[in-house]
């Protein structure tokens, strides 16, 4: 099992409490990388959201591509995933950023494609927010021409949504960076198959996430692509000496506080994303459904749960916790020498 962990560009992860030492700074999001380095962590995903997803619109929330770069050179080994919404990003600048920043960390840096879903957050920026199945469409598109950037010069491309003519855009990275991407409607799913090298869930039982691994699989030899390079899934995990105190702190951060806080962003989220499963408020507590795998016990009872996921095809983790600092540490010593 790969682990990785979420960079934390809005400081908490927790809705309900306030808790938790995790702080959404430079400097901490710097000292968590680079140890998290020594602990093992191969990989860190940066979310992009400019509005805070987390404890409401006034709340901060740093840019994640700035944050990307930061860790990209104060790193060493742990690859660098950033979220990159299309709507966000002009492709062609984009193409050229992504190239630069591989320079800069050795070709450590990927993308995770993400098919924007806040509506509000894009009124407030001024940004365009197209239909769920327009918004897999223009993604998939994204994908084919930062490739075409990156593959030669120079670059032409006639398509729904971009054009271009004998474009250069150089330097190209040393090796294409891997694309991410997730996504659970039959549109959603259909895309990902096309373009992604890596397919990533939100937090899901084993049940539901051996269904996926296995339709995606399906979907990849029917294409006559090889199958992904890897299979992940988000996950909020909770791992205590004793198996009551784990439960204690589920219980802790699953008491709704003062739902009216976070009413729109959950609202605007469920009511714009095609989901399969239907998200409670409890399972809202966090972010990406990471209650859902039941990631919560001791370490030999959390390792046995892992140890299930491998063996339906899941191979990456990428974790919250809180305070992530102590708790990336303590899983890495205590829950990751379990599953190797």
């Amino acid at each position: 099992m790969k682990y990785g962990y979420w960079t934390p560009v809005f400081g908490s992860w927790l809705r309900n409490t306030d808790d938790d030492s995790t702080k959404g700074e430079w400097s901490y999001i710097k000292d968590l990388a680079q140890n998290a380095e020594r602990w093992g962590y191969e990989l860190t995903l940066v979310p992009e959201l400019y509005l805070n997803d987390i404890k409401g619109h006034k709340a901060p929330a740093l840019d994640a591509w700035a944050i990307a770069t930061g860790i990209a050179s104060t790193t060493n080994s742990i690859e660098i995933l950033a979220a990159l919404r299309p709507q966000y990003h002009q492709v062609a600048t984009t193409a050229k950023q992504i190239a630069t920043i591989a320079q800069i960390c050795g070709d450590r840096f990927s993308i995770n494609m993400v098919s924007a879903w806040w509506e509000e957050e894009a009124r407030q920026y001024g940004i365009s927010f197209e239909g769920h199945d327009d918004r897999y469409a223009l993604t998939h598109e994204y994908t084919d021409v930062l490739r075409g950037f990156w593959t030669g010069s120079p670059f032409s491309h006639n398509g729904k949504y971009f054009n271009f003519y004998n474009s250069y855009n150089e330097p190209k990275p040393k090796k294409m960076p891997l694309v991410y991407a997730g996504g659970e409607s039959e549109q959603g799913r259909e895309a990902i198959s096309r373009f992604a090298d890596v397919y990533v869930m939100h937090g899901g039982t084993l049940d539901e996430i051996t269904e996926k691994i296995a339709d995606m699989k399906k979907r990849r030899k029917a294409l006559g692509k090889e199958d992904f390079k890897a299979y992940g899934m988000a996950v909020y995990m909770i791992v205590r000496d004793d198996e009551k105190e784990a439960w204690a702190q589920y219980e802790h951060i699953t008491k709704i506080k003062n739902y009216e806080e976070y009413e729109n962003s959950y609202k605007d989220f469920t009511g714009n994303s095609n989901l399969n499963v239907q998200i409670s408020k409890e399972e809202y507590s966090v972010s990406n459904r990471g209650l859902r795998p039941r990631l919560i016990g001791t370490p030999e009872q959390v390792a046995a749960k892992i140890n299930e996921y491998k063996k339906a095809g899941l191979n990456l983790l990428i974790i919250q916790c809180a305070n992530m600092k102590e708790e990336l540490e303590y899983i890495a010593k205590k829950v990751m020498p379990l599953t190797k």
